[in-house]
């Protein structure tokens, strides 16, 4: 007879993805997992896989609620610039609020696992790929309306602003000057114009 769980996957994944998050893929050993997550070494091994598919499946779920966050901004109820404004905003509060300086648990990735992992490297391609393509409707709509001039290829411009993204997102991990995020994102705006 199989044993049930004594513990909420959901919550334990909640603690995976903080633990990964701070220390890193490298720097999180097994123990740091159980001790993290509360939960025993078999039962780690028997409901997640080993410390990689954990990070996988930790790596995934960050992915997935950043996604939806972005999206209910990129929807399409405001007006383009005000979107991508607001994302940018969105961006630069996470990073000012973020006290341990974390920066992104995707970017943090990507620089330290991605590069040696090609599983790790499809689920960071795939959500940049995604926020690049979020990107290019918005000025695509953008420029439809009159909003976005329409000078500047929509492509380069999502692009453009995905890199911009990324740099606040590194940027933040050492720098948390409001002023100075400011500054990025109304020069980043005025290429809209």
């Amino acid at each position: 007879m199989a044993r049930t769980k004594d513990f909420d996957e959901t919550e334990v994944l909640a603690k995976a993805i903080k633990l990964f998050w701070r220390k890193g893929y490298n720097g999180t050993s097994m123990q740091d997992l159980i001790d993290g997550l509360g939960i025993s070494r078999s039962s780690l091994y028997n409901t997640f896989g080993d410390k990689h598919q954990l990070y996988l499946k930790a790596l995934e779920s960050y992915k997935q609620t950043e996604t939806a966050k972005r999206d209910r901004i990129l929807d399409g109820s405001l007006p383009a610039k005000d979107a991508i404004r607001q994302l940018m905003d969105l961006t630069i509060l996470e990073m000012i609020r973020d006290k341990q300086h974390k920066g992104c648990f995707l970017i943090n990735s990507a620089v330290e696992t991605a590069p040696d992992n090609k599983e790790i490297n499809a689920i960071i391609c795939q959500n940049e790929q995604q926020l690049e393509n979020a990107f290019y409707e918005v000025i695509k709509r953008g420029q439809g309306n009159g909003e976005i001039s329409g000078m500047q290829d929509p492509k380069a411009l999502a692009r453009f602003l995905l890199n911009t993204i990324v740099g606040i997102r590194v940027t933040g991990k050492s720098a948390t000057d409001k002023a100075a995020f400011e500054d990025i994102i109304n020069l980043t705006m005025s290429v809209l114009d």
